[in-house]
């Protein structure tokens, strides 16, 4: 399981996606599933981080879905229109 920081702005996002990566290569199995519930302090640049996720476990053939998002980055993946790209997870 991928886990997001309790901050992630766009100031933290570039770190986060590079380490968020090298933890999605070491994934085992065929879904990947991203941890947002430690979210606490976070802004759109969260959702390009769960999307560049996304873009890299499909291309690892892997599927991918979200843990725990926050309602705030819920409503957030719905303004922007890609709410039906980040899933919940089961």
């Amino acid at each position: 399981m991928l886990v997001l920081p309790a901050i992630l702005t766009m100031e933290q996002a570039g770190t986060c996606v590079r380490m968020l990566g090298m933890g999605l290569q070491a994934q085992p199995g065929t879904a990947v599933v991203a941890d947002a519930g430690s979210l606490v302090q976070f802004d759109s640049s969260a959702l390009a981080v769960l999307l560049e996720c996304r873009r890299e476990a499909l291309a690892l053939g892997k599927s991918f879905s979200v843990k725990d998002m926050p309602e705030r980055l819920r409503r957030l993946a719905s303004v922007y229109g890609v709410a039906e790209l980040l899933p919940a997870s089961a």
